[in-house]
C-alpha cells in the first residue's frame, strides 16, 4: 500500500510539474521556431514515462508489434548503429550505402562518348565559321546555367576580389572552345583529339610557374612524352619531308590546325590553374557563366570584324548546331557528375576514351584511316596524360592518409 501511494504522489507530481510540450518546427536558414503542440493540450503519458526524465526525452521502447517490423527493416537497410529503428537509420554517425561501384566511370566514358559524337558534327558542318559555332555554345550554357544562378542566388557577378579572376577563366575558356573548333575544322578529327589530351601536362607547368606548386623530374618527363606526341601528330617537313601523309586538305590548314589545338590545350590549362586559384569560394555555376557570358560577347565582336556571321543554309546545318550544343552540355554535365562521386585520377585516365571514339568515329563516318604517326603520337599523348593523373592520384591519397594519422 506504501509504494502505491508513492507511485501515486510520485504521478502527481509529475503532472503538476509537467510543462505544455513544445514541438521544433523548421524555420529558414535551418533554425528552429518554437511551436505548441496541437491544440494546446497535453498529451497523454505513455506506460513507461512517468518514472523518465520527463517529457523532453522521448521514449525509446517501440509499440507492441513495431519491434519485429523494426527488425525487418533494420535488416533492409543493413543497419548496426543499435540503435532502435527508424533512429538507427537518421543517425549522426551511421554511414549511407555506397554508391553503384563504377557508376562515376560510367558517367566518364558517357560524357568522352558525347563530346566525340559533338566534334563528329562539328566536322560534318558547311560553310559555317567555328566562332560562329562557338557562340551556338555559349548560348546553350547561358541558357542551362542562368536557371542555377537564380536558384542557388549566387548572383552574376560574383565575390569583388575574385572577379578578375573569373574574368580571365573565362577570356580563356572560351578562347580554348573557339581555337579547338577551329582544329576540328581544318584537321584530322584523332589528330586534334589526341593534341587536346596533352592539356594536364601543360597544367603541371603552369602551376609550377604561377601557384609554385612542386614540378619534379616526372613532370617533366612527361611534357617530353607529351611533345613527341604532338610532334609526330604534326609531322613538320623539316622532320618527315615534305610529303604530307594522312593529312587533309594542305599541310598549310595541317600546321594552322596544330598551332590552335596546342594554343587551346594552353588556354585550358590556364583555365584549371585560374580555377584553382579561385579554389571553392566561387559557386560552379558562376563559373560557368562567366565562360558562356564572355565567350558569347567575344564570338559575336570577332564574327562581326571578320564578316563571317550567317545563318545555315540547310535544315540539316541547324540540327547539327543544336545537336553540338546539347551533346557538350550533356558531356559537361555528366562529367561533373562523375568527378562528384569518383576520385580524379580515375576520371582522369578513363577520359583517355575520347581518344579512342575520335578514332572509331573518324574511321566509321569520317572515312578517314589515321597514320602510324598518328598512333603513336596519341600512345605519347595518352602514356603523359595518364602517368601525370596517377602520379597526382597517389600524391592525394599519401596526403589523406597522412591527415587521417
Amino acid at each position: 500500500m506504501r509504494s502505491r501511494a508513492g507511485v501515486a504522489g510520485s504521478r502527481e507530481t509529475l503532472g503538476a510539474s509537467r510543462q505544455p510540450r513544445v514541438l521544433m518546427v523548421p524555420g529558414q536558414g535551418d533554425e528552429g521556431a518554437a511551436a505548441p503542440a496541437a491544440g494546446g493540450q497535453e498529451p497523454e503519458v505513455q506506460p513507461g514515462q512517468e518514472d523518465g526524465a520527463g517529457a523532453e526525452q522521448p521514449s525509446l521502447c517501440p509499440a507492441p508489434g513495431v519491434e519485429a517490423a523494426g527488425a525487418e527493416e533494420r535488416r533492409a537497410c543493413d543497419c548496426s548503429s543499435g540503435l532502435p529503428w527508424p533512429r538507427c537509420c537518421v543517425s549522426a554517425g551511421t554511414k549511407k550505402k555506397a554508391a553503384c561501384p563504377g557508376l562515376g566511370l560510367f558517367y566518364t566514358v558517357l560524357s568522352a562518348f558525347l563530346f566525340s559524337v559533338a566534334s563528329l558534327f562539328l566536322k560534318k558542318l558547311e560553310d559555317i565559321h567555328s566562332v560562329e559555332v562557338s557562340a551556338f555554345r555559349c548560348i546553350f550554357q547561358m541558357a542551362f546555367v542562368l536557371p542555377g544562378l537564380i536558384y542557388y542566388k549566387t548572383g552574376f557577378l560574383g565575390p569583388k576580389g575574385k572577379r578578375i579572376f573569373l574574368f580571365f577563366r573565362g577570356f580563356f575558356g572560351s578562347t580554348a572552345m573557339v581555337l579547338l573548333y577551329y582544329a576540328y575544322q581544318v584537321m584530322p578529327l584523332a589528330d586534334a583529339t589526341v593534341i587536346t589530351f596533352s592539356s594536364p601536362v601543360f597544367t603541371s607547368l603552369l602551376a609550377w610557374i604561377f601557384l609554385k606548386e612542386k614540378y619534379s623530374p616526372w613532370d617533366l618527363l612527361f611534357t617530353l612524352f607529351a611533345i613527341t606526341g604532338v610532334i609526330l601528330i604534326a609531322r613538320p617537313p623539316f622532320l618527315f619531308g615534305s610529303r604530307g601523309v594522312g593529312i587533309e586538305g594542305t599541310y598549310t590548314d595541317h600546321l594552322k590546325g596544330t598551332i590552335a589545338a596546342v594554343a587551346s590545350t594552353a588556354s585550358a590549362a590556364l583555365t584549371i590553374v585560374i580555377l584553382r586559384k579561385v579554389g571553392k569560394s566561387v559557386h560552379y555555376f558562376l563559373s560557368i557563366w562567366y565562360y558562356a557570358v564572355i565567350g558569347l560577347i567575344g564570338c559575336v565582336i570577332v564574327l562581326f570584324v571578320l564578316n563571317e556571321w550567317r545563318l545555315p543554309h540547310c535544315g540539316k546545318d541547324r540540327v547539327f548546331l543544336i545537336l553540338i550544343g546539347l551533346l557538350g552540355l550533356g558531356g559537361q554535365i555528366f562529367l561533373t557528375k562523375a568527378l562528384q562521386i569518383e576520385k580524379a585520377g580515375p576520371v582522369s585516365i578513363m577520359r583517355t576514351m575520347d581518344v579512342v571514339f575520335a578514332f572509331i568515329l573518324q574511321i566509321l563516318f569520317l572515312n578517314h584511316l589515321p597514320t602510324w604517326w598518328t598512333v603513336g603520337g596519341a600512345l605519347c599523348v595518352v602514356a603523359s596524360s595518364s602517368g601525370t593523373a596517377i602520379r597526382k592520384w597517389r600524391q592525394s591519397v599519401k596526403k589523406a592518409k597522412q591527415s587521417e594519422i
